[in-house]
């Protein structure tokens, strides 16, 4: 079994030469570009998604709320209004 430290240094070195070579740079053009094009697509972060999600989720779950509680007054109100006169005579 090879030695941990080893694996790290040949890893390390590996990263350093990418990094210098023509692949490293082809690939921080690309990322640039790919930035620029992702600007003008007017996209939202991750975290803006998320944020966004969890106040649509609150939102959700009081209009939940009040169309329960709206229910609930409207069958109070049907059940009191069918023991009285609907016609308004005494």
């Amino acid at each position: 079994m090879l030695n941990q430290k080893i694996i790290e240094e040949v890893t390390a070195k590996l990263k350093d030469v990418f990094g210098q070579s023509p692949a490293g740079d082809i690939e921080k053009n690309l990322r640039a570009v790919l930035q620029s094009v992702f600007a003008k697509l007017d996209l939202v972060t991750r975290e803006e998604f998320d944020v966004q999600q969890a106040v649509l989720l609150r939102t959700r779950e009081k209009l939940e709320a009040l169309e329960a509680k709206v229910a609930e007054m409207e069958n109070k109100q049907d059940s009191g209004s069918g023991t009285q006169d609907s016609g308004g005579r005494v």
